[in-house]
């Protein structure tokens, strides 16, 4: 018989821990839906810039 330091209800815990760390979570962003966002910001910054100059 084997002498575990670990009481018998640890096992079901560790390995729930063991499983949910396995866990990833991917999410996926269209990309002209970024591109578009992406433009539209550096469009703002562009124009905000101009003001400054102008004033």
């Amino acid at each position: 018989m084997m002498n575990n330091n670990l009481p018998s209800n640890m096992l079901p815990v560790m390995m729930g821990l063991f499983l949910s760390a396995c866990v990833t979570i991917n999410i996926y962003f269209p990309a002209a839906a970024a591109e578009k966002a992406a433009d539209k910001i550096i469009e703002e910054v562009w124009q905000l810039d101009r003001e400054k100059k102008d004033e």
